[in-house]
């Protein structure tokens, strides 16, 4: 195809610009970098919960006599920029069915391509709320308190919700829901001219070893363990259990220098009385996410775990040098 604009500066994106405004043009890699590592994260964290609840359902003789379908059932919420670019790599880089995917989103016409294969789309937040086993929260700030005034008394216990409103911290979100159990990243810019993280995404987004001018803190891989740990509460396994069956999702990523025990998610006061059919105590995501925990302090001082969680990033959105 021929390139019309080639030669042609005046149709430049640059064109015009003044001095100014040209030296805010590093956003627009900015942006795309955001773009892509959020879409990236939260394909993680989906492939994690996903292998999760296998692993249970496996070790659940009753599920499996009754043919429970232990698919993991997802929800977005809003079809903008964020929300179809999420829904693109949900769909390549995780293994949930797209029948197991819904959108809610007030122009349902603008996801025709996504409803044709197989991906359910109406406006309806109090129904996908009520469905979903993991809800993306992808609409502007503004539309938040109408959006959470939807969700709010809706969203099941279990239900884990995933923010990518920017400028509502994960602190007033939980107030707004009535809910503790959500994560939301919160990226830092460092000061750089750029934020490319193309086209070797696997190494540059990768959440603990980062680059491009953009990081990601323990906290998050904090919060995405913890959250793990509840769904292994929610389904009554015990702390014994919740362990093993958190250690099988990462296989032979496991280093065996790697001692995770209930010391590692939960105080020592605690740990000490808690029994190996007993389960872990529910976690509050919004303190994981600002408060120093446990699990911070173990992470932060095992570098064996975190090059764990680091191959196991890898492995899990396929071990490609680059992104198509």
């Amino acid at each position: 195809m021929v390139d019309l604009t080639a030669n042609l500066s005046s149709l430049s994106l640059e064109s015009g610009l003044t001095g100014d405004e040209k030296n805010l043009l590093y956003l627009r890699a900015r942006f795309s970098a955001l773009t892509i590592c959020c879409c990236a994260h939260a394909s993680f964290l989906v492939n994690l919960v996903h292998s999760l609840r296998g692993i249970i359902k496996r070790r659940t003789a009753d599920s499996l006599a009754s043919g429970e379908d232990c698919d993991l059932c997802l929800g977005i919420l809003g079809m903008g920029h964020m929300g179809k670019q999420l829904l693109h790599t949900l769909l390549e880089k995780t293994g949930v069915k797209p029948s197991h995917i819904k959108i809610s989103t007030r122009r349902p016409e603008s996801a025709v391509v996504f409803v044709q294969s197989g991906v359910e789309c109406f406006f309806d937040n109090r129904r996908l709320a009520a469905w979903a086993d993991v809800l993306f929260l992808c609409c502007l700030p503004s539309h938040l308190p109408k959006v959470c005034a939807d969700l709010h008394s809706h969203l099941s216990k279990y239900c884990l919700v995933y923010s990518f409103t920017s400028a509502v911290p994960v602190t007033r979100l939980a107030q707004l829901l009535a809910h503790d159990f959500i994560v939301k990243p919160q990226y830092v810019f460092a000061a750089c001219d750029t934020a490319d993280v193309c086209p070797f995404l696997m190494e540059a987004s990768c959440p603990l070893t980062m680059n491009g001018g953009i990081s990601l803190g323990l906290n998050w891989v904090c919060a995405v363990l913890y959250s793990l740990l509840n769904i292994c509460t929610s389904a009554s396994l015990g702390s014994s259990d919740a362990l093993s069956v958190i250690k099988g999702i990462f296989k032979e990523k496991w280093p065996h220098t790697v001692e995770l025990n209930t010391h590692s998610f939960i105080s020592s006061s605690y740990a000490s009385s808690l029994l190996a059919d007993e389960p872990f105590p529910w976690i509050s995501l919004t303190d994981a996410q600002n408060r120093e925990t446990p699990l911070l302090r173990f992470l932060s001082n095992s570098k064996p775990m975190q090059q764990c969680i680091s191959t196991a990033y890898k492995s899990l959105l396929e071990t490609t040098e680059k992104w198509d």
